[in-house]
């Protein structure tokens, strides 16, 4: 490429250079030709002037003879005619051959008192001569000479020119190759590298080229391209994030519908059933009715997380901030969810908090959030376990970490990433059997993400594990800025 603008420059500079000389060549041939001419015409004049001194009264061949030895010093042919036109003597043709030569141009101003010269072919000689005739006593005096000499003393300054120009020409040739060199240069760089943006490369970066022209448009480049990868890595951006809605969309509609069809089977069999005679049957109706209600409390459950998870996902739920003391909000949760710890004889301790150590936040919000976890922490902790409630410093500067560890049956590493996910359960058969609505951690991932803050979990099999979650501890504005559903549901769990 950079070769190729290199030839087209040079050949320019190359075409413009030929197109002067040959601009020079023909002016200075046109001056140096009219010059020349000027000059012999009036050195004719000056001859002839003499001539009319030289000639005495010679007549016949006398005066041929005369007329012969004044061409030869004088280096010009030399005609004399009376005043009717008739020639009286030539120095090289035969005068009673010649014509009258009132009729010439030069002849006829002569006779008329003045000087005159004309430039035609001679008709006896067939070359062009310059002719030049003036006054004589006797009629006129003419003086020819061929314009062949004038015409080698114009092409031998034309050689001359024409080496001398071109030798002039040689270090602007030279200066030119250089500047198409770095022209060529500048143009072969911008022209590849927006040739890479075409093609997509957006990573890409133009070297700088100078503060000239061509630098300024190859900085411009640089900055188009800075703007089209931002806006291709938006746009990859934007593009994942609606294939992970639409993803989790689908996973939505499928996971509720798998999670109605269990209850409505089961009230729906039970239902019939009873219809069909058991509702009269004392050892099995009762069973049957508490059946009925439970799948019946499971689908409120599910009605009220799903609606708890939509109003949160997109900014409508209504929260109340204020600043509570975190002690008495561990306190809270704790007293809530000890009778159903004492079901399965599992001790909840609550570490006591700083004194004074506040956070910001909506209580409901956050006790909600709490019990998801502790109820979660019940249902996977074997009878006789223990489970502890607290809170601490969080490693984002101006945030409380709230955290619920259990002693349970622990989480594989490879699913910690997705337990806040909607319906994901790590044991499908056994969370079904616990009757959880799979929605709890999803709940807590956007109650807390809601307040500004994040969850997080740690776990290993056998040895328990421990959810955790954000919350500020002062008004950091998240009242008057609730996060958008794209930044709720963003994948930002933390496994730690």
């Amino acid at each position: 490429m950079t070769a190729r603008i290199f030839l087209k420059l040079i050949a320019g500079v190359l075409c413009v250079l030929v197109v002067a000389l040959a601009a020079v060549d023909i002016l200075v041939s046109k001056i140096a030709e009219t010059s020349f001419r000027e000059t012999l015409e009036r050195e004719l004049v000056q001859k002839g002037h003499m001539l009319d001194l030289t000639f005495g009264d010679e007549t016949g061949d006398a005066l041929r003879r005369r007329t012969r030895e004044i061409a030869q010093a004088s280096g010009a042919r030399v005609t004399l005619i009376d005043h009717q036109g008739v020639p009286l003597a030539d120095s090289e043709a035969d005068v009673v051959r010649m014509e009258n030569h009132k009729a010439r141009s030069e002849f006829a101003v002569a006779l008329s008192g003045r000087t005159g010269a004309e430039t035609r072919r001679s008709t006896t000689r067939n070359i062009d001569f310059l002719y030049v005739a003036l006054p004589h006593h006797l009629g006129a005096v003419r003086l020819a000479v061929p314009l062949a000499e004038v015409q080698s003393q114009v092409d031998q300054i034309r050689r001359r020119m024409l080496i001398s120009t071109g030798l002039a020409f040689l270090p602007a040739f030279l200066v030119a190759a250089w500047f198409a060199r770095r022209v060529s240069f500048k143009l072969g760089a911008i022209i590849d590298y927006a040739r890479k943006l075409a093609e997509g490369h957006f990573s890409a970066r133009l070297s700088s080229i100078g503060s000239d022209e061509l630098g300024i448009l190859g900085s411009k480049l640089n900055d188009t391209g800075v703007k089209l990868e931002r806006m291709f890595e938006q746009l990859q951006h934007e593009h994942q994030e609606l294939e992970n809605q639409e993803r989790i969309r689908k996973d939505f509609v499928i996971n509720v519908s798998h999670e109605l069809r269990t209850p409505l089977a089961s009230i729906q069999g039970y239902t019939e059933t009873l219809l069909d005679g058991a509702v009269h049957d004392p050892a099995h109706n009762v069973q049957f009715l508490n059946i009925i209600r439970q799948n019946a409390e499971r689908l409120t459950n599910l009605a009220g997380d799903l609606l708890t998870l939509s109003r949160t996902e997109h900014g409508n739920q209504k929260f109340q901030f204020a600043s509570y003391h975190t002690g008495k909000l561990l306190m809270d949760c704790a007293d809530a969810m000890r009778p159903l710890a004492q079901k399965k004889s599992l001790v909840i301790e609550t570490l006591p908090a700083p004194t004074g150590q506040e956070v910001f936040c909506d209580w409901k919000a956050v006790h909600q959030a709490l019990c998801n976890l502790l109820e979660n922490a019940i249902k996977y902790t074997p009878d006789g376990g223990r489970i502890t409630l607290g809170a601490d410093g969080a490693a984002r500067p101006g945030f409380i970490r709230f955290f619920v560890r259990d002693t349970g049956i622990g989480i594989p590493k490879q699913e910690l990433p997705r337990l806040f996910e909607r319906f994901y359960r790590v044991d499908k058969a056994r969370s079904r059997e616990l009757g959880g609505t799979g929605l709890g951690l999803a709940i807590v991932k956007h109650l807390a993400r809601s307040h500004g803050g994040d969850v997080a979990v740690e776990s290993e099999p056998g040895k328990g594990s421990t959810f955790s979650f954000t919350l500020p501890d002062h008004d950091n504005g998240i009242g008057d800025h609730a996060p958008s559903h794209a930044s709720l549901d963003a994948p930002r769990v933390s496994a730690e």
